[in-house]
């Protein structure tokens, strides 16, 4: 009869069904206890029998060991604190923060546990190169394959096995902890990983028995994945139909309350694409043999995010003394945040605003005198080329300390250019409206039919804003432009919606028309939304679907934003829209209030970002000019590169059947120049 210790043994063997040391059980025949005991009989199946000692010394020291237990063992008596619950009942979000070397860190997720994992791992981060390593690696079998070849010159083993104990050359400021990363190689790890190399060299002469061990270090991303945050869904976005009927699905994923996406041509794929981009973002994992995502965007880091979100809330904070103004009510906020590279301590708020409506038609003005569009993302943008109108005017100046202040620098041959390394980041509470807002799946919960009211017909089309309301419906009418004796004769003022302006600017440049007579385009480095964000759906309507706007003139782009969101975002602003709009420039005391409805200030006095008074600055730029044009229509013709990429622009949106963008009536840029 069998003894117990030799029943135990090779159950425990039993258990490892798909490692190879299975295989090679199964190879040797039999299921006999007396074929059982020859690997344990000298002679040549001697080394087998030290592959089941060691086998089975790793099977109880891989266990890989989570955040919470690795972090404790390097820093015993760590607190966790409770800091908020957000969300509706049905799907709460748990934060929870750590203080660890002086710093705190802060996780989210659904239930308290998660959060407070998520916290760990963070903290985990910030002196380790790999966050949850153990677990991680173990996850995705990370073992040296056992065809490498150990004599060749050229190395094709993994380069996380030399860098997952390196200390982390993120920050100067962790230095100090360097040794930490020994004590990470504690006995179980060091075993399970070790062990399990030696077993691979040992039996490398046997390659065809691995097959399992092969498969196990090309696992699936969905599988890998569900390893480290289990019973997760995947829901459909969308299911298209392109050219010579072939399908191309786009599949979400929701994990630790941030959204992940994927497309290909089937829903495996796609849901291996949405997984990838998850790992990759919450745990820098990047599985070799995964092939990157035709529509991958491109993420900020999340500190900075955060920080540049933060920087926002807290200006509008000290603006509105300390939101008890009765201008401090909002639906949307927007701010642009100036920085010289991502240092965030250089960061400067340049330009604020809020705001949700449009100038109802009645109110047009053709002297220049109105603001059209009051939507918090499109005043911040007037906001910043106000800004850019004073930077330039300091070279007006004879002073050459003036000069040195302005983020232009006067070139030879006319014209500014923007210093080095100079970069604008947009802060928007929520998504724009239009395609980016509609189509975004904002909570993917397990109704897995929530997506299904979408409008698939209209999906990254143009759209336009409603006068006098909120929301957006597709264009509809063929004629590129409107006429003045239409609108007031009661046709709807049409008003292009905020996503694809900012799909504009991503083109053409924040500047505008007059502005491109003196500088080159400047871009948005980043977009930051407080909430109801998809990264991977705002890359698609700022960018991909003008991929075939073609060739750009020089300094022109096809411009791709960074995208991100932020951790905690503020409260939802109850009620119905305020009918106003204020903005913020930097070096102004104090807010401008406009009245949405009518496009001028309160007082009825005309607002300092108006066509009107942006002509009246450019005019003093452009003294040098021959022969200034006196009409505003006219000015803006001057930028004829502009002018051409505009229109490049406008036939790409035709050409991709996306719909015709709708111009104003031409009258209310006919106003001569008065001072």
């Amino acid at each position: 009869g069998t003894s117990s210790a030799e029943v135990k043994e090779n159950r425990n063997i039993g258990n490892l069904e798909d490692h190879p040391i299975a295989s090679t059980d199964r190879a040797r025949g039999g299921t006999t206890s007396s074929k059982r005991k020859r690997p344990l009989e000298e002679g040549n199946n001697g080394h087998f029998c030290k592959l089941q000692l060691i086998w089975k010394k790793v099977s109880w020291s891989v266990t890989p060991k989570n955040a919470l237990v690795q972090l404790h063992e390097l820093k015993p008596g760590l607190q966790y604190k409770m800091v908020s619950q957000t969300g509706p009942v049905h799907a709460p979000v748990f934060a929870v923060a750590v203080e660890v070397n002086g710093l705190t860190f802060e996780g989210t997720g659904p239930t308290k546990k998660k959060a407070k994992m998520r916290a760990a791992e963070l903290a985990l981060k910030s002196f380790v190169q790999f966050p949850n390593a153990c677990q991680a690696h173990f996850a995705m079998g990370n073992c040296i394959s056992p065809s490498t070849d150990f004599t060749s010159d050229q190395a094709d083993f993994p380069d996380t096995l030399f860098k997952e104990f390196e200390p982390s050359t993120h920050s100067q400021d962790f230095s100090v902890y360097n040794p930490v990363n020994n004590e990470l190689l504690s006995t179980a790890y060091r075993h399970g990983r070790l062990l399990c190399h030696t077993l691979d060299l040992v039996g490398h002469a046997k390659p065809g028995k691995h097959r399992a061990a092969k498969a196990e270090s090309e696992k699936n991303p969905v599988v890998l994945l569900n390893e480290l945050r289990s019973g997760l869904r995947y829901v459909c976005l969308s299911e298209t139909v392109e050219k010579q009927h072939i399908k191309s699905f786009v599949m979400a994923v929701r994990v630790d309350g941030r959204t992940f996406e994927g497309s290909g041509r089937s829903k495996k794929l796609a849901k291996g694409q949405a997984a990838q981009a998850a790992l990759q973002a919450l745990f820098n994992i990047r599985l070799p043999s995964h092939i990157p995502s035709r529509s991958k965007c491109h993420h900020l880091p999340q500190d900075f995010a955060d920080s540049v979100y933060q920087m926002v809330a807290q200006k509008f904070q000290e603006l509105t003394d300390n939101f008890t103004s009765m201008h401090a009510r909002h639906k949307t906020l927007a701010g642009i945040v100036m920085t010289k590279g991502l240092d965030i301590r250089q960061a400067q708020v340049i330009v604020l605003s809020s705001g949700t409506k449009c100038i109802n038609g009645e109110y047009i003005n053709d002297q220049g005198l109105a603001v059209n569009d009051c939507h918090a993302e499109i005043v911040a943008r007037r906001a910043f080329v106000h800004f850019l109108y004073s930077q330039l005017e300091l070279h007006l100046s004879k002073r050459r300390e003036d000069w040195e202040r302005s983020i232009f620098v006067r070139l030879k041959e006319g014209g500014y250019r923007l210093r080095e390394n100079i970069l604008f980041h947009l802060y928007v509470s929520t998504s724009p409206c239009g395609d980016a807002r509609l189509n975004s799946p904002y909570e993917i919960t397990t109704d897995l039919s929530s997506s299904k009211h979408i409008v698939r017909k209209y999906r990254g089309h143009l759209r336009t804003k409603i006068e006098s309301g909120e929301g957006t419906i597709p264009v509809r009418c063929h004629n590129a432009a409107q006429t003045w004796d239409g609108v007031l004769l009661g046709e709807q003022l049409i008003t292009m919606s905020c996503t694809d302006k900012i799909a504009r600017w991503n083109i053409l440049g924040l500047q505008g028309a007059l502005l491109s007579s003196f500088i080159e385009p400047l871009y948005l480095h980043s977009i930051v939304v407080g909430s109801l964000y998809h990264t991977g759906h705002l890359s698609r309507v700022m960018s991909h679907r003008i991929e075939d706007i073609g060739q750009l003139p020089a300094s022109y782009r096809r411009n791709q934003l960074l995208l991100s969101g932020v951790s905690h975002a503020g409260a939802r602003q109850p009620g119905k829209s305020p009918g106003f709009s204020v903005n913020w420039v930097t070096g102004s005391a104090e807010l401008e209030v406009i009245n949405a409805t009518t496009g001028k200030r309160s007082c009825g006095g005309p607002s300092r970002l108006c066509k009107h008074m942006f002509f009246t600055r450019w005019a003093k730029l452009s003294s040098s000019l021959q022969s200034m044009p006196s009409v505003y229509s006219e000015a803006k013709l001057v930028a004829q590169t502009y002018q051409s990429v505009k229109q490049q622009l406008f036939k790409a949106f035709q050409k991709a059947g996306l719909g015709t963008w709708v111009k104003k009536p031409p009258e209310q840029d006919q106003f001569l120049l008065t001072v």
